[in-house]
């Protein structure tokens, strides 16, 4: 799958890019639109068939990369595939884009599943920066990581995902303070709610890890969280994918990267309400209410 089936048309060399979660979502839509421009973009995907429906909607530039950011030998794979098509040109940018939503109440949350919202939210962005940060030395590039606005303000039964971003956004901090002597910038986009099958996969995770709590879980939460899923479902989206690859686009493009960035105009409120707003207060307006 890595294996560039077009050499013919490989785009413009001296910019090529790489989108971690590239199958749906924002990440596909980043590809797209990445493609559409000129950039030759490699696309990563966990299966096949997913890197080879998106190609069906491209150029032919695009180039599908099987892997998996919990896999360090596959990312490591991936990234010596992608060295060995970008040769001494390197990489113009890393989109660090895979994730995943886990819901549900701390105090019943089975452990295995916060350390799985790590291992591909948090682990997985390092582990994809470390394997093509060589690429990115060479082609003067910059890293891109996807974070949300779930960093500032913890929701109710969010906390695995606002914690996992969080966490993305002390390791984007660092990270972009120790790659400053090679001029590699670090930028966090915190963004707000975009239109992507995230959401519904999310609240289709939510009802399973829901229905394999402890009755006591459903005694304590269950009212509340079923509450909680119902303005999830109803909230429409504030950004589309194609807007928020756009706004990737021209992170990568600026010739001084910014080191955050809100997308959208419920994160720029989110954003507001976080640094305004008493902690107290905003228990008050988020907090779950007594039954």
């Amino acid at each position: 799958m890595a294996e560039d089936n077009n050499s013919g048309v490989s785009g413009k060399p001296d910019r090529a890019v790489v989108v971690t979660g590239a199958s749906s979502g924002i990440g596909r839509a980043c590809c797209l639109h990445l493609d559409s421009v000129g950039y030759r973009v490699f696309a990563t995907v966990r299966k096949p068939s997913d890197g080879e429906h998106l190609q069906e909607d491209t150029s032919g530039r695009i180039v599908p990369v099987l892997m998996d950011v919990t896999e360090p030998q596959q990312v490591r794979e991936a990234a010596t595939s992608v060295d060995q098509m970008t040769g001494k040109t390197g990489l113009k940018g890393l989109i660090n884009n895979a994730g995943i939503v886990i819901t549900g109440p701390l105090e019943f949350l089975p452990i295995e599943e916060l350390e799985r919202q790590f291992s591909i939210n948090v682990t997985g962005q390092i582990t994809s920066s470390q394997a093509f940060l060589p690429l990115l030395r060479r082609g003067g590039g910059r890293i891109i990581n996807l974070g949300s606005i779930s960093d500032r303000i913890a929701l109710p039964f969010l906390g695995p995902y606002a914690a996992s971003k969080a966490a993305l956004a002390s390791l984007s901090e660092a990270l972009r303070r120790e790659l400053r002597p090679w001029h590699i910038p670090v930028s966090l986009i915190e963004a707000g709610n975009v239109q992507t099958p995230l959401r519904e996969k999310s609240l289709a995770l939510a009802a399973e890890i829901i229905s394999q709590l402890p009755e006591a879980a459903e005694s304590l939460y269950g009212p509340a969280f079923e509450k909680q899923m119902n303005v999830r479902r109803k909230i429409q989206a504030a950004t589309t994918v194609e807007e928020a690859a756009q706004f990737i686009r021209r992170i990568l493009e600026t010739k001084r990267p910014k080191p955050r960035y809100l997308l959208g105009r419920d994160a720029r409120f989110a954003a507001a309400m976080a640094r305004l707003v008493p902690k107290r207060v905003l228990d008050r307006i988020l907090g779950l209410e007594l039954p």
